[in-house]
């Protein structure tokens, strides 16, 4: 398991790391929080992989992560692997974390969670893009899901059961293969920080509690710069809240 956790300390946070099958280095801490990077100690994401990443923002504090490189979960012949990301903040807490492509490529079998609890006055802003196969590959299984609860309240469920013989279904993802997301959790960016329904393919969900899914189907990655000008606004009005 890799975990890393951040509290805010007189005079400069108090950062903590545990390697596994990722490396958290720290990049730089102030008063408020720090920047961490994850760095992949080996190959990943083979079969049989189990990777879990645990992350604590104390009360008040900031924490950013960065990916150094996307991931691929390789051909293991069907012999399944998972990727999981508990994220806990404390009250006031912020995070932000741009997760960069994560390809599930022909032959892998990925089952991917996210796990997020907000803490009263908590905010974050993650970025996700999974990418059914590397070029010219349909892709293997995959299921992705993401659990987020604020003030002991469900605020975001899905699940995304992305078979190969499932996903082209109706109202599914039909022929895309980059399913690029931004999610605002525990507020929701208005004005110009919102895209238009439709716009270039891009869709805009405000869900029931304070958060908003901004969502792109692509059919790669490369092209769906969209939603990097979603991303860039959110994260302007998400620094200065």
């Amino acid at each position: 398991m890799t975990a890393l956790a951040v509290e805010r300390a007189a005079g400069r946070s108090r950062c903590t790391v545990v390697p596994g099958l990722l490396s958290p280095r720290v990049l730089g801490t102030d008063d408020a929080g720090a920047r961490v990077a994850l760095v992949a100690t080996g190959a990943l994401l083979l079969g049989g992989d189990h990777v879990t990443i645990d992350v604590h923002v104390g009360a008040g504090a900031r924490l950013e992560v960065v990916e150094t490189a996307g991931t691929v979960a390789f051909d293991a012949d069907g012999a399944e692997s998972t990727w999981s990301v508990r994220v806990t903040l404390g009250a006031g807490a912020r995070l932000v974390w741009a997760g960069l492509p994560f390809v599930v490529a022909d032959g892998a079998d990925v089952t991917r969670t996210t796990d997020v609890t907000l803490g009263a006055g908590a905010r974050a802003l993650l970025r996700e893009t999974l990418v059914l196969g590397r070029t010219g590959e349909r892709g293997g299984p995959v299921r992705s899901r993401t659990r987020v609860t604020a003030a002991g309240s469900a605020l975001l469920v899905e699940d995304l059961d992305l078979l190969p013989d499932v996903r082209t279904m109706p109202g599914i993802v039909g022929r895309a293969r980059a399913i690029d997301t931004v999610l605002a959790l525990g507020w929701r960016p208005g004005g110009a920080a919102a895209p238009r329904a439709g716009q270039g393919g891009l869709h805009r969900l405000d869900l029931e509690g304070p958060g908003a899914i901004a969502r792109r189907l692509d059919a790669a990655a490369h092209t769906s710069a969209a939603l990097d000008g979603v991303w860039q606004d959110w994260h302007t009005a998400f620094a200065d809240s």
